[in-house]
């Protein structure tokens, strides 16, 4: 199946705006504190409801959900919420709407979530994230497997790779199964990075963390293997679950002047090896309309933004 990242343009569209990423600045954060984090969590779980139930009244059910939902959570705990009570009762509507529809429901923490950092702070920070993550996901009543990912880049190399996958898996090892047992590693889209062969190697075999398989990625890093070899020594990481992969098309092949990593608005032509082997998450920047368009089979447009 097909899924779609974060903002539904659509939605977004309606007046009032439908979206689940509410925040607020540090400024923000600081004058007005727990009770309009409460305030904005109420209101992205709210509407989390109405996204996923517009992609199930549309055959979407494959959802990459924001890092978003609960502004400046790491700040607090979730009980400590003025509307926790309300959060939980939304929260509880959103995971029976998931299973009842099989819908896949993930996250991919942001870029600043960095496991194998040098930094014990950082580190620390980054657990942290994890962590919150992992609450949302039991707050909302979703098993813990991979099914329900939690997807992370190891994203540098810091001058020694086996220095690096070794903390990196020292602080997977700090992880609580919430956290823990829905992890996921991505390759990355440079050279010098974390290719599937090496996050097989590093990662997926001796902590049986699963591999996602980034097809744009792939041609920065792909170590000799074609694209379906690369997928497919992925696609073994996920012992009994089905694999995820991303799949997004160069901006550059639309006439855009932009850098090779960048996403294009929309995709043209997924391998049919690729949907028949995993739920594959089309990374366009179009999002819902994106996956609308290829579905229906109608092509975008050359030069297309």
């Amino acid at each position: 199946m097909l899924g779609y990242a974060c903002m539904n343009l659509t939605l977004r569209e309606h007046e009032p705006p439908l979206r689940c990423n509410r925040g607020m600045q540090k400024k923000t954060w600081e004058s007005r504190g727990l009770d309009y984090a409460s305030e904005l969590a109420v209101q992205n779980f709210a509407d989390l409801y109405d996204i996923l139930r517009w992609n199930v009244d549309h055959d979407i059910y494959f959802y990459r959900c924001t890092s978003e939902l609960v502004p400046w959570n790491s700040q607090f705990e979730l009980t400590e919420l003025p509307d926790y009570d309300e959060i939980a009762r939304i929260a509880a509507d959103c995971g029976r709407l998931i299973r009842d529809n099989d819908v896949r429901f993930t996250f991919h923490p942001s870029h600043w979530c960095k496991l194998a950092s040098e930094s014990a702070d950082t580190v620390a920070n980054s657990i942290r994230d994890l962590e919150i993550h992992g609450s949302w996901l039991d707050l909302l009543g979703l098993p813990r497997t991979p099914y329900y990912s939690i997807n992370v880049h190891i994203g540098a190399h810091y001058n020694d790779k086996e220095a690096t996958a070794a903390r990196f898996r020292e602080a997977v090892d700090r992880l609580s199964p919430a956290a823990r047992k829905r992890l996921t590693v991505e390759n990355d889209d440079k050279e010098g990075l974390w290719s599937v062969p090496e996050l097989t190697e590093a990662v997926a075999e001796p902590l049986e963390v699963p591999v996602v398989f980034d097809y744009h990625h792939h041609q920065f890093t792909s170590r000799g293997l074609t694209y379906r070899e690369g997928f497919e020594l992925a696609a073994q990481t996920w012992n009994d679950v089905r694999p995820i992969a991303h799949y997004s098309e160069p901006a550059q092949l639309y006439g855009q002047d932009a850098r090779p990593q960048a996403h294009a608005e929309y995709v043209s032509s997924v391998p049919d090896w690729l949907l028949d082997g995993a739920d594959v998450m089309l990374e366009a920047k179009s999002k819902e309309r994106a996956l609308l368009q290829y579905r229906d089979g109608t092509e975008p447009a050359v030069g297309t933004s």
